[in-house]
Order: C-alpha cells, then structure tokens, then sequence
C-alpha cells in the first residue's frame, strides 16, 4: 500500500447496495506446499479477469493477512446477482480453479482450510470513515468524498438502518 494518504475525514462515495464478499484460506500444514500453494495462486489469476473485465461486477478487493497462517480477499460487488454469475461461468478462471482446489482438498486431508462470506448490504444500511488514510476498502472500490458530503456522523451516514 504505497498509495499517499488523503488528509482529512473522508467516506466513500458510494451510496448503492453493495455486496460484499470475503473468501480466505487457512494453511493448517506449511510444509503440504502442493496442498496450499496453488490454492493461494489461484486467487490472483481470479482477481486479474475480473480486474480487466469490470462488466462482470468486481468494483475492488483488498488483500489481507489475519495472522500467519490465514490469507484472505475481501471483494466489494456490485450485485450478488453478478457474483453468482462469475461463480458459475464455465468458462472464467474460477470453475477450473474450484474444481482443482476440491481435488487438493480431498488429497490433502486437512493440510489446508477455506472458507467464504457473503453479505448483500442494502443503499444506506453501511457507513465508511477513513481518517488520513490512503482509498482504502470500500473507499478504494468506489472512490471517496469528504465526509460531509454524506453527514458528519456514522448515523447520518446509515440512512437506512
């Protein structure tokens, strides 16, 4: 993130329903390098198509670590329904990557985790702060505006909940 801080209280500028999609995995075994690895491969080549082709709803991502053996992507979609979509192309990245990753899976007998999250969050029912920080989540897939643009507290911002 060598991205240069915006000074000041920003949110982002989107105030649409968002679906937000979290997908990780857990390396339970380091030294089952077959089991893991191409697993955490296949997530880039996933995020590059969608990158490229932005009509299939991928508004942004962000790569986290949630410790040393947990890696995860949280992904920002414009719908569910365009989520559901790329899940099920059979012709996009990812069908080829499940199929190989269900196998690993299976070999693998437990040497490596995965889990993965779906929230659809209606217009008005999230909010966003980013105090001197670069576009950041949320921000970084929709860009940002000052705050006051979208009400100066959390509860202006959340019209619908």
């Amino acid at each position: 993130m060598g991205a240069k801080p915006v000074t000041g209280r920003m949110t982002a500028r989107s105030e649409e329903g968002v679906t937000v999609f979290l997908i990780g995995m857990r390396i339970n075994n380091f030294r089952a390098l077959r089991s893991w690895l191409p697993v955490a491969a296949a997530m880039p080549r996933m995020i590059i198509e969608l990158s490229k082709e932005k009509e299939r709803g991928l508004l942004g991502f962000q790569y986290l670590l949630g410790g040393p053996r947990l890696l995860y992507v949280v992904q920002y979609w414009e719908s569910k329904e365009k989520l559901l979509a790329y899940a099920s192309d059979q012709d996009g990245e990812h069908r080829p990557a499940w199929a190989a990753f269900n196998r690993r899976l299976r070999e693998g007998k437990g040497k490596v985790g995965f889990w993965h999250e779906t929230y659809v969050v209606p217009a008005g029912a999230y909010e966003s702060v980013y105090i001197n920080m670069p576009e950041f989540g949320l921000g970084a897939a929709t860009g940002i505006v000052p705050v006051g643009r979208r009400g100066e507290r959390a509860a202006d911002r959340l019209k619908a909940a």
